[in-house]
C-alpha cells in the first residue's frame, strides 16, 4: 500500500480552496467562514498556520490566527 492509499489517522480528506490545500474539509470550511467574516468587516484579518516557539523550544502551529475589529487576537485549531 502506498502512502496515498494509507488511510489518514482521522480519515480527513485534503481539500483545496483558493489554491490552498487544507488537511481536512472542516479546516477548509473554517477558512471560508473566516474569509467571509473578513469581507463583512467583522474581523480585521486572519492568517493560516502561523508558527510559534513556546517554552522549551516547543513549536506550536495552529490552523488559524484571527484578529477582531478591537485588536483582540486568538488562535484556532479545527478538529
Amino acid at each position: 500500500m502506498t502512502q496515498e492509499q494509507t488511510p489518514r489517522k482521522y480519515r480527513n480528506v485534503k481539500t483545496e480552496v483558493d489554491g490552498i490545500t487544507f488537511d481536512s474539509k472542516a479546516e477548509a470550511n473554517r477558512y471560508c467562514e473566516l474569509r467571509a467574516t473578513k469581507r463583512a468587516g467583522a474581523i480585521q484579518g486572519f492568517g493560516i498556520q502561523p508558527s510559534f516557539v513556546l517554552e522549551g523550544s516547543v513549536r506550536y502551529r495552529p490552523d488559524f490566527i484571527v484578529c477582531d475589529r478591537d485588536g483582540h487576537v486568538w488562535v484556532e485549531d479545527v478538529k
